[in-house]
């Protein structure tokens, strides 16, 4: 019994050290790297153009294309600055972006709804940007007859500035181009409340020829400044299909092998801690999926749609929707199917997803994401009242007997054999199972790991205030006070148990609430609130049941 119970705190003690090594990666400060990509020279740009749009075998109207067609060529830059064009700045009530005129891309965009720290709401945090070390921008084009515009291209506007005004619930944004007999606007779509954004090329053939064309979209990415060794949040691709729900696609997976697959809806993603980037299939559009690992360190990954035809002085629109922002699951899951499955809460999800729905309902009802982590550990230590109960009763009666237990080891001294024998014997009479205590303690740990990935994943909970100063539950306690708790706890717990017999474990049990207290220091305030609740809650069912059974001192 006590070999096992000093195994399951040694257990939980590497535990936090892996957690604690995870949250340092996830908040860890990105270096500055100013350097930028650059286009093409036009000759190579020409040449693999004419290659992607080599003919596909298939019908015109529906297929989709094949690997020779992908444009991850396009990305392939040189690492130089790349030219700059005019910025069109944009403000809704969720976002702050620039759409460079090179290309047309979103290259900067800021959530105005997520600050970068609390009491600072006017510096927001930047999800997409062009210019530090961690870039990751969105990029589309075209591909087809008459050399169309890829990322590459030059668009004009007819002004610098947009904001959705109050009262406006949709903003348009439109860029030009014209070249070769194509008159083509690329038309931004932003929507207020919403983080799904509209993209459309309204093209405009007067080539004198039916023109063919696709669009491709896609997302390029470094890797994160710093690499955990041991368990971190996950940010790289993942690409979702009717067959494969969620995948993840990580940087070492596309340097090993380029994503090659056809098929009808999904959608393709980076993500990371808390945020995503997507780009969204249609229903019931068959879409070439690739990605590509590109030669200055980034990484690529996209979509390209089936081919479309426009008759020479008629129009055509080809269609494209991103999802940029946060990751909020009831968000998500009306943008696109199995879009908030990248809340990753990983083989546990079965049961971090009614962990979740609990927080959110008792948060709805509260207001507050504190309280809702104490009353939903509340319950959770309710449904596994009974199972505790048996746990404290068999520490209860072991603490009852521990006199007797002394004896025997003073009876006995170093003969192991007779001493493991006697103790059987006692735990006979006494109708004392030495597992019993283990057993409910290992049924709950599922759930705890379940609910500290809840914790960990749920972008509600960044910069969630409770009471006091304590402001963000994402974060560290500034004045490490529930930390300070956490460790009291740990050591009235201990005293409501039995003192191990081993000298050896008997040390190591007082260390733990220290080690533990240290390590807490730096754990997520919402994480330390939930364990502190939760001992609290055993030290009182703990005192009750020693009382009952007269196990107290």
């Amino acid at each position: 019994m006590e070999a096992l119970r000093f195994i399951l705190f040694l257990a939980l003690a590497i535990v936090s050290v892996l957690i604690y090594e995870a949250w340092q990666e996830d908040n860890a400060t990105p270096e500055v790297n100013v350097t930028a990509s650059a286009p093409q020279a036009p000759q190579a740009a020409q040449q693999q153009t004419s290659q992607q749009n080599a003919e596909v075998p298939g019908t015109p109207e529906n297929t989709a294309t094949q690997p020779s067609d992908a444009p991850a060529a396009l990305s392939v830059e040189a690492a130089t600055d790349a030219p700059r064009g005019k910025r069109v700045r944009v403000r809704t009530d969720v976002y702050d972006l620039q759409i460079d005129t090179i290309g047309g891309d979103i290259r900067i965009l800021e959530l105005s709804q997520y600050p970068i720290e609390v009491g600072k709401p006017e510096n927001y945090f930047r999800l997409l940007n062009d210019t530090t070390k961690d870039f990751f921008v969105s990029q589309m084009g075209l591909l087809g007859d008459a050399e169309p515009p890829n990322h590459h291209a030059s668009f004009t506007t007819v002004k610098l500035d947009y904001r959705l005004e109050e009262g406006r619930d949709e903003l348009k944004v439109p860029l030009h181009w014209q070249g070769n007999g194509l008159s083509i606007t690329k038309v931004y779509t932003f929507r207020r409340g919403l983080y799904q954004i509209d993209i459309d090329y309204e093209i405009k053939n007067g080539s004198g020829s039916t023109w063919q064309g696709r669009v491709y979209r896609q997302l390029q990415r470094s890797r994160p400044s710093e690499v955990s060794r041991f368990l971190y949040t996950y940010t790289g691709g993942v690409i979702s299909s009717e067959e494969n729900p969620y995948e993840k696609i990580d940087f070492d997976d596309m340097d090993e092998e380029a994503i090659s697959q056809d098929f009808t809806g999904g959608w393709v993603a980076m993500i990371q801690h808390y945020f995503i980037g997507a780009i969204l299939g249609g229903k019931d559009e068959l879409n070439h999926y690739f990605s590509k690992a590109l030669p200055n360190g980034r990484y690529v990954i996209g979509n390209v749609s089936p081919r479309l035809n426009i008759e020479n002085g008629a129009t055509g629109t080809l269609h494209s929707s991103m999802f940029i922002g946060p990751k909020i699951q009831e968000v998500m899951e009306k943008a696109a199917p199995n879009l908030e499955l990248t809340v990753d809460f990983g083989w546990l999800t079965f049961l971090a997803k009614p962990v979740f729905w609990l927080l959110d309902w008792f948060h709805g009802f509260l207001g507050n994401w504190g309280w809702a982590i104490i009353f939903t550990t509340i319950v959770i230590k309710l449904l596994f009242y009974k199972l505790s109960e048996a746990s404290y009763r068999s520490m209860a009666r072991m603490k009852k007997i521990s006199p007797r237990m002394q004896q025997l080891k003073e009876r006995f001294g170093d003969d192991k054999k007779k001493m493991n024998q006697a103790l059987m014997d006692l735990y006979k009479r006494e109708k004392i199972n030495p597992l019993g205590g283990c057993l409910p303690i290992l049924i709950q740990i599922p759930v705890f790991i379940a609910l500290y990935w809840t914790l960990l994943e749920s972008v509600e909970l960044r910069q969630a205030s409770f009471i006091f100063w304590w402001n963000d539950l994402s974060s560290p306690d500034p004045f490490f006070v529930l930390p300070i708790i956490m460790g009291i706890t740990m050591v009235l717990q201990q005293k409501l148990n039995p003192t191990p017999m081993d000298p050896t474990q008997a040390k190591v049990m007082m260390v733990l609430p220290i080690v533990f207290t240290v390590f807490f220091l730096f754990f997520p305030s919402g994480l330390v609130l939930y364990w502190v609740v939760n001992n609290t809650l055993s030290i009182l069912q703990q005192w009750v049941i020693n009382k009952r059974l007269g196990a107290t001192d």
